[in-house]
């Protein structure tokens, strides 16, 4: 037998097919081995076909019939292989069995500080083809320019690409993302957009939680703003979300606005709060878009002092003080929640004064 020879050939080979297709392959071995039809069988995927579904169409030749096929259970291809008796592998082909690309959809992209562009997309209301997909991200600026494709793939996730330079700025872009496999090509919707208009930053740096004097119920954060856009015209929105130290649930501060300062109030005494804050940076160089939420800042931790009253003591009338300053304490902080939001500075200051005055107040009948 010559070396070169192949012992057996399949065919088709290699084929490409849609979900639910039939298929009939067919194995014809070479005169100089001397098999027949009879001595032939067929695996799928290391898995023995039933010999109902052969049929000798000769003296070497042997076909197998496969009806409403699944989707490859491999990307790379289900292996359809002709046997000798024996066992011995004849010859071998893949399958690849699937659906064509669907439409991507969903294209969403930011820049970090103006000096990149990520995007990232769905792969359509299916997704799944059961074959390799290949996705290709390209753009171009809106009224000139040529078709650019993005070349740093899977950086935020299964579906997305970088570009890490060589950006402009004032002018838009055009982005689409081109899917294609063995059953064909899907292109997205055209999506258009201007980088100023989708900036993001590092969050908030600095931050610092602190106690505000003997305000059992208060926490001062304090925060630097994004120093990567210090030398750009922006403005920015910062939020807060802070939780005690044995739960897992945040509360988020929507109103904090653009100052980077915030009083906490009405929290528990004696308790550790974990503090994050997060910047938005928008209307860059005029921009009228809203821009992107940073990350979180890391957690940064502090705890409200102890109430005094809950540290015990003999006071008779301990009680009954505690039940009127709880009364006084909830009405003024409603009136302070009706008339000031958030991280309003004039409600804090007056509710400040008030506590301040309340405090002496008790100090002199507790003195007389």
């Amino acid at each position: 037998v010559s070396p070169a020879a192949d012992p057996a050939v399949i065919s088709p080979q290699d084929p490409t097919l849609l979900i639910g297709s039939s298929l009939v392959a067919t194995c014809t071995v070479s005169p100089d081995f001397h098999l027949k039809a009879e001595d032939l069988y067929w695996t799928l995927n290391g898995r023995r076909l039933p010999a109902a579904s052969y049929a000798a169409l000769g003296p070497t030749t042997l076909s197998v019939a496969l009806a409403h096929l699944n989707g490859s259970k491999q990307q790379s291809g289900d292996n359809l292989v002709c046997h000798s008796r024996d066992g011995g592998i004849l010859a071998g082909s893949c399958l690849y069995v699937g659906l064509p690309p669907e439409k991507p959809v969903n294209i969403t992209c930011w820049s970090k500080n103006m000096k990149d562009l990520t995007c990232k997309w769905a792969p359509g209301t299916e997704g799944e083809t059961f074959l390799h997909t290949n996705y290709t991200l390209k753009y171009k600026l809106r009224w000139y320019g040529r078709d650019n494709t993005c070349q740093e793939y899977h950086t935020a996730g299964p579906y997305s690409c970088h570009i890490p330079k060589d950006l402009a700025l004032f002018t838009p872009y055009e982005i689409w993302v081109e899917a294609s496999n063995r059953l064909g090509v899907a292109v997205s919707d055209v999506v258009m957009l201007d980088i100023l208009d989708v900036v993001t930053t590092d969050p908030p740096s600095d931050v610092h939680v602190s106690r505000v004097g003997d305000l059992e119920d208060q926490l001062s954060v304090r925060w630097s703003s994004p120093p990567a856009l210090k030398d750009f015209l922006f403005q920015a929105k910062y939020q807060i979300q802070y939780r005690v130290e044995d739960s897992s649930e945040w509360k988020v501060v929507d109103d904090v606005g653009n100052q980077t300062s915030c009083r906490l109030a009405g929290l528990r005494p004696g308790t550790v709060y974990f503090v994050q804050v997060r910047c938005n940076p928008f209307g860059i160089y005029g921009s009228k878009k809203a821009g992107i939420w940073s990350d979180w800042s890391n957690p940064t931790a502090a705890s409200t002092p102890r109430s005094e009253r809950a540290a015990g003591g003999c006071d008779p009338k301990g009680g009954e003080q505690n039940t009127t300053l709880r009364r006084e304490l909830k009405q003024f902080f409603g009136w302070v929640k009706k008339h000031a939001y958030g991280c309003s500075n004039l409600g804090i200051k007056l509710y400040d004064q008030w506590r301040v005055w309340l405090q002496k107040s008790h100090k002199t009948r507790n003195q007389v």
